[in-house]
């Protein structure tokens, strides 16, 4: 049965350290998606406040300028801003995926909140692993960041930038049968005709081979460097602005079998590709190769994730209610259950060196 319907990704520069009106923007953009009939909109990487470009273009003490207004800009959970967010979602009756720089007490991370068509979140998860200088900016995620959620138009999962270079990250997300992935990145402007790496041919190939591994579409929003954005950043120095030039956004859709399947449109323009994908396609790519299924190896390679919520701080009280609940599955019998717990302790505490 056929399943079609539209979905939107935005290719857009961010307002560089102005959340205020970078969510004025996000609430248009939701707006125009919906108003041309999709049911899902996916924004770049870090999108709100915009991605410190800023890390990769000087030293350290240079980059200070920068450092109070990127967390003063960056947003937090249950704010106003969050709210706003919401509320186009809701007024709009669409689903919304955005990266945002999340602030969490004195610290950062780069995150991407899925928002359903009611307006209530569906998943806010952390990129597992800032690249390279990013950890310099952002704190990490941990293995129940890596998930796939069930709603109202199929199984929906998210990703950020170079996870989607990580192999056991995306085994894990096509262990969970994701029909729809969002695949955040930032801007393909950087270190242009000096690191390959960086641009947009290995980039968007990550997204389309993850489309073709995964047997599902994925929806590749990618931001742009504004004149403005380049000013303020590299303040007149070509040095700098040779490895932060203007443009570097190359959206793209791709569906299960790796095709390129929205709308175009240039480098330097800001705007929303679109594209109709059929979820009943899904099971003929699937029926060629499914990787975490009937095309697996299982005898010969499996993955081990822990999906538990990492805290810094665990209190003696949640330890104790861990043993208590133990405890009470003893005595009523449930030993099979105990077995189970303590064997998955034992083993990770096997494989974990610490």
């Amino acid at each position: 049965m056929s399943e079609v319907f539209k979905v939107a990704a935005v290719q857009a520069a961010p307002s560089f350290l102005n959340l205020a009106e970078g969510i004025q923007r996000a609430e248009a953009y939701i707006d125009e998606a919906a108003s041309k009939g999709c049911k899902l909109v996916v924004f770049p990487e870090t999108w709100l406040p915009g991605y410190p470009n800023h890390i990769w273009l000087g030293p350290v003490a240079w980059q200070m300028q920068f450092v109070g207004r990127y967390f003063d800009s960056s947003i937090e959970v249950g704010s106003e801003e969050d709210k706003a967010i919401a509320e186009a979602a809701r007024r709009n009756n669409i689903q919304v995926s955005i990266g945002v720089s999340e602030r969490d007490g004195g610290s950062l991370y780069i995150s991407q909140w899925h928002y359903g068509e009611d307006g209530e979140i569906i998943s806010r998860r952390r990129k597992l692993k800032p690249t390279h200088v990013e950890r310099t900016v952002f704190g990490e995620g941990d293995g129940s960041d890596l998930a796939v959620k069930e709603t109202s138009i199929g199984r929906i999962g998210q990703l950020s930038c170079w996870e989607h270079l990580q192999p056991l990250s995306k085994y894990a997300m096509y262990a969970q049968n994701e029909q729809i992935h969002c695949a955040a990145w930032p801007n393909f402007s950087l270190y242009r005709g000096m690191a390959h790496a960086l641009g947009d041919v290995v980039n968007n190939a990550a997204s389309m081979i993850y489309a073709v591994e995964g047997g599902c579409y994925v929806i590749a929003p990618c931001a742009t460097v504004s004149k403005a954005q380049q000013e303020m950043l590299c303040q007149g120095d070509p040095e700098k602005e040779a490895m932060c030039q203007i443009g570097g956004g190359y959206t793209k859709i791709y569906a299960p079998d790796g095709q390129s399947i929205g709308s175009e449109i240039g480098e330097t323009e800001e705007g929303l590709v679109i594209a109709d994908i059929d979820l009943s396609m899904i099971p003929y790519a699937k029926a060629v190769a499914d990787p975490a299924g009937h095309y697996a190896k299982k005898d010969a390679t499996r993955l081990l994730i822990d999906r538990e919520k990492r805290r810094a701080v665990v209190e003696v009280t949640d330890l104790d209610a861990s043993k208590t609940a133990m405890s009470e599955l003893a005595t009523t019998g449930q030993e099979e259950a105990v077995e189970v717990v303590s064997e998955r302790s034992s083993l990770l505490h096997r494989l974990k060196p610490w």
